[in-house]
C-alpha cells in the first residue's frame, strides 16, 4: 500500500489513515509497504519530509533504544512541545511556553541494558525494535562515554551471573566514585559468584555492585551532587537521566519558587531539588521511600552552607499533605511519578500556597492536575519542556503555577 503519514503517535511512530502505524516515518511523508495487523513493519520512504535526517547511529534501524533519530532536532523539540500543548488543550488550558532544552548526545548517565549468555561469552545491549532480540551498541550516540567504556565489563558480569536461558537487567549509573551497578534477574548469589563479583569490582574500579537487591561490595561511595551536597542514593534509585536535563529542571524549579523562604518538596526522592533549594531556603522534603530520604538527610548533614532541611516519610497518594499542613510554606515543589498526584493536587488547590513548581514526566497527568489547580484560581505562568531522553518520545517538563 501507499500511505501518507499524518502525525506521530505517543510512541513516536508515524500514523497514516486507518489508523496504520509506520515506524521511523514523519508527518507528510509518503510511504509504501505491506500492512500487517495495522502496521507497516518495513516502510519504504517514497517522499521524505524536509525534517528527515540521516540517523547518527549505525544500529538505529535494529536497536530499540532510540525511536526518533531520523528526525531533526528542531522537529523533535517542536513535536514534544506540541505533545504538552495538546494535553493542556484537552483540559481546556493553554500556557506560555519557553524554548525546549535538549540534552546533548552521549550524555545519558544512567541506563538499564539487557544481557544474555551466549556460547562464546555474553551479549549486552538494548532490545531490538519491537522484539526480544538484544542488539549490541558499539558507537552508541546516546550513552555517556563512561557507560560505553563499561560495556565489556557488563558482558563479563553477564557471563558470570546470567542463567543459561535467562536474561539479566544491568542498571549502570555514572557516579563520582565510579560505575554504580545494580543487576536483577541474575543467578542466586552463592559464595562463588559473590567472590567473583567482588574481585571484578576491585579490578574494574567499580563504586558498588548490588545483585538481585543484595549488596555485594562497595568500594567507594557512589556519589551524586545535588547543589552543595554530595549524596549516595540507594542502588538503582531514580536519578535524572542526564546532568544537563537535571540542571535545566533544577534551574526552572529554582526560578519558579523565587524568594520563598519555606519550601515543601513533595516526592522529594534523594534530594534532586531539595538540596539545591536549601542553599536559599528552609526545605521540608516528603517522600514515600525511607531509604531515599535517609540518603538525602545524610547528604545535607555533610554539606556546609545549607539552610535547615527536614524530612518526612509519607505515602502522598494515600496521605497527601492537607491545607493545614501546607499553610506554613511559601512555595511547594511537586515531582510525582507518571501517574501524577491527583489527591495531593486537590489538597494544594484548597490550600493557601501561593506558588507551585510542578515537574512532570507525563504531559497527560500533568494537564489533568493543572486543570485542578487552575479551577481553584491558579494561573500557569510558564511551561518549560526539557528533552533529556533524546531521540525518544519521552517528555519531561517543569511549570510555574501562581495564584
Amino acid at each position: 500500500m501507499r500511505l501518507t503519514v499524518e502525525r506521530l503517535g505517543h510512541l513516536g511512530d508515524g500514523i497514516a489513515p486507518g489508523p496504520v502505524f509506520v515506524p521511523m516515518a514523519l508527518p507528510g511523508e509518503v510511504v509504501e509497504g505491506d500492512v500487517v495487523d495495522g502496521r507497516v513493519a518495513e516502510p519504504k520512504i517514497v517522499t521524505p519530509s524536509p525534517d528527515r535526517v540521516r540517523p547518527a547511529c549505525p544500529h538505529y534501524r535494529a536497536c530499540g533504544g532510540c525511536s526518533l533519530m531520523h528526525a531533526s532536532d528542531g522537529f523533535v523539540a517542536g513535536w514534544k512541545a506540541d505533545v504538552v500543548h495538546t494535553a493542556l488543550a484537552a483540559q481546556g488550558l493553554d500556557a506560555p511556553f519557553r524554548s525546549v532544552i535538549t540534552s546533548p548526545p552521549q550524555s545519558r548517565r544512567r541506563a538499564t541494558l539487557s544481557g544474555r549468555r551466549t556460547k562464546k561469552g555474553a551479549l549486552v545491549g538494548f532490545h531490538g525494535r519491537a522484539s526480544g532480540t538484544i542488539v549490541e551498541i558499539p558507537g552508541c550516540q546516546l550513552l555517556h562515554p563512561a557507560l560505553m567504556a563499561a560495556l565489556p565489563l557488563l558482558a563479563e558480569v553477564t557471563a558470570l551471573g546470567a542463567s543459561r536461558k535467562g536474561e539479566v537487567a544491568l542498571t549502570a549509573t555514572v557516579s563520582e566514585g565510579g560505575l554504580d551497578l545494580s543487576v536483577s534477574d541474575g543467578k542466586p548469589l552463592d559464595k562463588s559468584l559473590f567472590s567473583k563479583l567482588a574481585e571484578l569490582a576491585e579490578r574494574a574500579g567499580l563504586a558498588r555492585i548490588v545483585w538481585n537487591g543484595e549488596p555485594v561490595v562497595t568500594r567507594s561511595p557512589a556519589i551524586q551532587r545535588f547543589g552543595l551536597a554530595r549524596v549516595v542514593p540507594p542502588a538503582g534509585a531514580f536519578l535524572q537521566a542526564t546532568g544537563a536535563g537535571e540542571a535545566a529542571l533544577v534551574g526552572a524549579v529554582t526560578e519558579a519558587v523565587g524568594g520563598a523562604r519555606r519550601i515543601a518538596d513533595l516526592f522529594a526522592g534523594a534530594g534532586t531539588f531539595s538540596l539545591p533549594l536549601a542553599g536559599r531556603a528552609e526545605v521540608h522534603a516528603v517522600e514515600g521511600e525511607a531509604a531515599m530520604l535517609a540518603a538525602l538527610g545524610a547528604g545535607w548533614r555533610r554539606a556546609e552552607g545549607l539552610h535547615r532541611v527536614t524530612t518526612e516519610v509519607r505515602d502522598l497518594f494515600r496521605r497527601p499533605l492537607l491545607p493545614d499542613e501546607l499553610k506554613r510554606f511559601d512555595a511547594v515543589v511537586i515531582d510525582p511519578p507518571r501517574a501524577g498526584a491527583e489527591a495531593q493536587t486537590r489538597e494544594l488547590a484548597g490550600s493557601g500556597v501561593p506558588v507551585i513548581a510542578a515537574v512532570s514526566c507525563n504531559p497527560v497527568t500533568f494537564a489533568r492536575d493543572a486543570r485542578i489547580l487552575t479551577e481553584a484560581g491558579f494561573a500557569i505562568d510558564w511551561v518549560q519542556v526539557v528533552d533529556q531522553f533524546r531521540w525518544s518520545p519521552h517528555v519531561e517538563l517543569a511549570a510555574r503555577f501562581s495564584r
